[in-house]
């Protein structure tokens, strides 16, 4: 089985590659979002706001820097290189109910 840090890298691997049928497994139906632009409930509003970033963007590349597991939740500092000239740093705050994603709280900084 695998762990919670596997999961959210493979959460961050799906992003990246723009992979909403996969994101659409790995979210429970009542999934939230909150992040510093926007925020979302529910697996379809969850979906909507990926896609909305999706197609804001040519490319977006998702890297872990450093993941920490305690309980049901990772916390992870990720790098976020926007069509290949934007670097964001950020902290997701990604909770797990069931192996399923039920929320990811991101802050950037």
């Amino acid at each position: 089985m695998s762990t919670l840090k596997d999961q959210a890298i493979q959460y961050f691997e799906m992003f990246s590659n723009k992979d909403l049928t996969g994101l659409s497994e790995i979210f429970a139906d009542d999934v939230n979002l909150r992040d510093w632009e926007r925020s979302a409930s529910g697996k379809v509003g969850m979906l909507a706001a990926n896609k909305d970033i999706f197609d804001a963007v040519n490319t977006i590349v998702v890297t872990p820097i450093s993941l920490y597991e305690e309980n049901s939740t990772v916390v992870a500092e990720i790098e976020v290189l926007v069509n290949n000239e934007i670097k964001l740093l950020v902290v997701d705050v990604i909770k797990f109910e069931n192996n399923k994603i039920s929320s990811v709280v991101a802050y950037k900084g």
